[in-house]
């Protein structure tokens, strides 16, 4: 098989296209990168103002939970041995509603690189095409020479 062959094969595959998804998903987030960086800088100049206060909040309330704690630390020790016996089958619920999350993510990823590699390829077999009319030398018309008639005498 031709080398021609075998890429077609590939790229008329729905992993192709998921991964191409997956590129240009990823190139939409990369693009976000600055303002989003931006609004972090300037949350953190925000925080950084209120933070002598919020330590002493915090503080505050540390403590309040210190001198709770050996009473929810038996409230959740009684609890847990009833999350032990459904963890089993949460374990399930969760799985199951991973698989079917990673399905759908797949077949939209597939779904928009479908659409990418037809923007691509169709803008490509656009420059292919104004490349080879650029390409083809101009077509001659051929030069008439001017009829000329004899004068009667």
């Amino acid at each position: 098989m031709t080398l021609a062959t075998e890429v077609k094969k590939l790229t008329d595959t729905k992993p192709f296209y998921a991964v191409a998804g997956v590129g240009d998903y990823a190139v939409e987030k990369l693009r976000e990168l600055p303002e989003q960086l931006q609004k972090l800088q300037s949350r953190r100049t925000e925080i950084a103002k209120d933070l002598p206060e919020r330590a002493r909040t915090y503080a505050d309330k540390a403590e309040g939970f210190a001198k709770e704690l050996p009473e929810k630390a038996r409230t959740y020790a009684d609890k847990a041995e009833g999350f032990a016996k459904e963890l089993p089958e949460k374990a399930r619920t969760y799985a199951d509603e991973f698989t079917q999350r990673a399905v759908e993510a797949y077949e939209d990823f597939a779904s928009r690189g479908r659409k990418v590699v037809s923007k691509t390829t169709g803008e490509a077999a656009l420059e292919l095409e104004e490349l080879s009319e650029a390409a083809e030398p101009p077509v001659a018309t051929p030069v008439r020479k001017p009829r000329t008639t004899k004068a009667k005498a």
